[in-house]
């Protein structure tokens, strides 16, 4: 059976005139808004689906136009903007009834034999300490399971989380890589809302631009930390930076997004 990632990234192809372009019915979302890190899969997916298997994903990023509507289909249409020896790059555009709703620059590497580096770093959250099991709403249980520090009430994930894929996911650097960016979604918003802020009314919150970088490969059937921290806001716009470790250490990935946030 196909794991949880592979349905939710499924896209029906229909290449027209104006490129190689996609299309899936698939939603998920809290009320009538689409879920972010559900169409950055999707568009990083169709992205992948016109790339040599060879090339793996190497980062994205993205911006969130306009809302998008549960219920409506998602067209995801991709330019192929350069196809290097090492590289290339593709953009995807995401529209509802012709409307864009989303964007984004999408980039993929050919594995190279090179020095493994990193800045020695620990999570703020051991594994043995995550002892607090988190149970989001219903349609969103069935994908991973989260655990945060003890003490923590939520039904959502705090950062700093540790999570992992309830199912297992394939053997597949590209559907992992999807899994990877709807988690890393997840949170991002919260964690940049300024010290002691309310929440705001309906629409006073969203995502603005989000940015992954995938450094090593890597495997949500395993438990990995999500560490964010909230680190600007001026303007109306909070920006948090997140990281993505295993439970050797390794750093996996990168995150950086900017959120609206009318207060």
């Amino acid at each position: 059976m196909p794991s949880w990632i592979a349905n939710l990234v499924r896209l029906d192809r229909s290449d027209r005139d104006q490129g190689d372009t996609f299309r899936t019915s698939t939603a998920l979302g809290a009320g009538p808004r689409l879920f972010g890190g559900l169409i950055a899969a999707q568009a990083l997916a169709a992205a992948g689906a016109t790339v040599s298997p060879d090339r793996l994903p190497q980062s994205l990023h993205a911006y969130f136009i306009k809302g998008g509507r549960v219920g409506v289909d998602v067209e995801y249409v991709v330019e192929r903007t350069r196809d290097g020896r090492s590289f290339a790059t593709r953009r995807v555009t995401a529209g509802q009834d012709g409307v864009p709703i989303f964007e984004m620059l999408a980039s993929f590497h050919r594995p190279e034999v090179t020095v493994d580096w990193q800045r020695p770093a620990r999570p703020r959250l051991a594994l043995a300490e995550a002892t607090t099991v988190i149970t989001p709403p219903e349609r969103w249980a069935g994908y991973f399971e989260a655990r945060v520090g003890p003490g923590v009430r939520s039904a959502w994930p705090v950062q700093p989380f540790w999570f992992r894929s309830r199912d297992w996911i394939e053997d597949d650097p590209l559907l992992r890589a999807c899994a990877l960016t709807f988690i890393s979604d997840l949170g991002m918003v919260t964690t940049a809302r300024p010290p002691g802020a309310q929440e705001p009314g309906p629409g006073g919150a969203a995502s603005l631009d989000h940015a992954l970088w995938l450094h090593r490969p890597v495997d949500p059937n395993d438990w990995l930390c999500y560490d964010a921290a909230g680190v600007s806001h001026s303007d109306a716009r909070g920006l948090a930076f997140g990281s993505v470790h295993d439970a050797s250490g390794a750093l996996v990935a990168s995150v950086a997004q900017e959120s609206l946030w009318r207060i």
